[in-house]
């Protein structure tokens, strides 16, 4: 209670957590399309924040994480105190497994552009930086693709009139596209040796250092 308290006022809890309040019609406040499109730009300014701020030693990425994860936590505590878990995870799995996995994997990608600024092996700093940062340009431009996705299954799958298990049943299965592309095609190309990276020829050689 005294965490609700400190959220907001009870009546605007209430106006939050009601049947058809606003965690509810957020999904369905604007046309689908336009919707679609405001929620991939979010989503990807959130991807590309963790991407790029992993440059700055990795607790930026941290704190962007940090911040999503308590937001995500507030709408599950504040609905499940109304009886209303249910619901809210009946909106939020459809596009959310997706969607927190691309988020996940562009964090992923950025504390790895981070540690290569505290660690970068017998590369010198510039080299092992630019490496990992057009590898990392290459995830941008795959996520941004994921994104768009899962910001159609929210705009158009989420608010829909279709029953919760055919809901999740779609977000699953979206998931699931993206796990067996990641395993199956991203491990073939893992195991020839590719990384995202240009090719020497392209780049030129780098200079091995001493560490």
């Amino acid at each position: 209670p005294e965490v609700r308290s400190a959220i907001a006022a009870p009546a605007e809890l209430r106006e939050l957590t009601r049947p058809g309040g606003d965690y509810e019609a957020y999904y369905s406040s604007h046309p689908a399309t336009s919707f679609a499109a405001q929620v991939w730009t979010n989503n990807a300014q959130a991807a590309a924040l963790c991407l790029v701020l992993g440059a700055f030693l990795c607790l930026p990425v941290v704190a962007v994480l940090l911040l999503n994860m308590v937001n995500i936590g507030v709408g599950i505590g504040l609905m499940a105190s109304a009886g209303r878990l249910d619901t809210f995870l009946g909106l939020l799995v459809p596009h959310g497994l997706l969607e927190l996995t691309a988020v996940f994997v562009a964090a992923g990608t950025g504390l790895r552009l981070g540690w290569t600024v505290i660690d970068p092996g017998p590369r010198r700093r510039r080299d092992a930086l630019a490496q990992e940062g057009r590898t990392a340009l290459g995830m941008a431009l795959g996520l941004a693709l994921v994104l768009l996705v899962s910001g159609v299954i929210e705009a158009f799958v989420t608010p829909s009139g279709l029953p919760t298990w055919a809901r999740i049943t779609i977000g699953t299965a979206a998931e699931a596209a993206f796990l067996i592309y990641v395993y199956a095609v991203g491990g073939r190309a893992a195991r020839a040796g590719r990384t995202g990276d240009l090719t020497a020829d392209e780049t030129g050689s780098g200079v091995p250092v001493a560490t």
